[in-house]
C-alpha cells in the first residue's frame, strides 16, 4: 500500500468522500480506503491546475512586439529553427492539413512533460512513473488516430491499411491471403503501441524518478554526516550537496526526451492514419 503525499492527503480531504462514493457506485475497491484519490491522481489535477494557472498567466503577458523569455520558451516548444517543435513535427510529417491536430498532440505533450517535470520539486511525485498515467496518454492516442483516419478516409478506407501493403497478384487470392496473414498481424502491431508507448515513458521516470530520490537522500545523509564534524566538515559539508545537482540535470533531461518521444510517436500514427500511401 502506497504512502500517500502531502498533496494526496490535502485532495483526499477535500474529495474523498464523493470520490469513495463514486468508486462505490462502480464497484471498484480503492487499494487504500482511506484515501480512495491516489498519489497519481492526485499529482495529475495538481498539473492540471499549476497548467491552466501557467497559461493563464501567460495569455495576460502574450505580446507581438516584445515577448517575454516564458514566452519564447513556449513558443520554442511550438516551432523553432532546428524543427524539433511540435507544429514542426507535424507539419514534416502531415503534409496536408497538420494543424488541425495539433491542438490534441500538443496538449498530450505539453502535459506529459509537465508531469515529467514536476517532481524535480521536492516531496513531489511525476504521475508519469506510475503506469496507470502513461497506459491512460496511450489509449487516448489509439482512439485519436484511429478516429482521425475514420474521419479522413472512412472506416473502408481506413480499414485497408490493416491489410498490409498492396501485393501483386490477383484479387481473388490476394485479399483471402492479406486477411489471412496480415490482418491479425496489422490488428496487433497497432494495439501493441499501446503498451509500447506505456512501457517507455513509466520505465524511464520510474527509475529517473528512482536514481534521483536514492541519491538525493544519500547525499544529504553525506551532508547530515560531515556537518556533526566540527569546521572542517561543516566546510567539507558543501561537496555532498553539489552531486544532485547531476542528477537534477540527467532527470530534467529524461523528462525533456521522453515527452518528446510522446509527441513524434503520435505524429507518426496519425500521419499513417491520415496520409496517402
Amino acid at each position: 500500500m502506497e504512502q500517500p503525499i502531502w498533496v494526496a492527503v490535502v485532495l483526499n480531504r477535500l474529495l474523498g468522500k464523493p470520490a469513495a462514493a463514486l468508486l462505490a457506485a462502480l464497484h471498484i475497491q480503492p487499494s487504500n480506503p482511506d484515501y480512495p484519490i491516489p498519489n497519481s491522481v492526485s499529482m495529475e489535477i495538481l498539473v492540471f491546475i499549476v497548467a491552466v494557472i501557467f497559461f493563464l498567466w501567460l495569455k495576460a503577458r502574450i505580446s507581438v512586439d516584445r515577448p517575454g523569455a516564458t514566452q519564447q520558451v513556449m513558443e520554442t516548444i511550438i516551432t523553432n529553427p532546428m524543427g524539433v517543435g511540435i507544429r514542426d513535427l507535424i507539419r514534416d510529417n502531415i503534409h496536408h492539413g497538420g494543424d488541425e491536430y495539433l491542438p490534441l498532440i500538443g496538449t498530450i505533450g505539453i502535459f506529459i512533460l509537465f508531469c515529467n517535470l514536476i517532481n524535480v520539486i521536492p516531496t513531489l511525485d511525476a504521475p508519469t512513473a506510475t503506469v496507470t498515467v502513461p497506459l491512460g496518454c496511450a489509449v487516448i492516442v489509439f482512439v485519436y488516430y484511429n478516429l482521425m483516419g475514420i474521419a479522413k478516409k472512412g472506416i473502408g478506407g481506413h480499414g485497408k491499411h490493416f491489410l498490409g501493403p498492396d501485393l501483386p497478384m490477383p484479387a481473388v487470392a490476394k485479399i483471402p491471403l492479406q486477411v489471412v496473414l496480415m490482418l491479425p498481424i496489422e490488428i496487433f502491431s497497432n494495439t501493441f503501441r499501446m503498451l509500447s508507448l506505456t512501457v517507455r515513458l513509466w520505465v524511464n521516470m520510474l527509475v529517473s524518478e528512482m536514481l534521483y530520490v536514492i541519491f538525493l537522500g544519500m547525499m544529504l545523509s553525506i551532508y547530515v554526516a560531515l556537518a556533526k564534524l566540527g569546521a572542517a566538515g561543516q566546510a567539507a559539508a558543501i561537496f555532498p550537496l553539489m552531486i544532485p545537482l547531476a542528477f537534477i540535470v540527467l532527470h530534467i533531461a529524461v523528462a525533456i526526451l521522453q515527452a518528446f518521444v510522446f509527441t513524434i510517436l503520435p505524429i507518426i500514427y496519425v500521419a499513417g492514419a491520415v496520409e496517402e500511401h
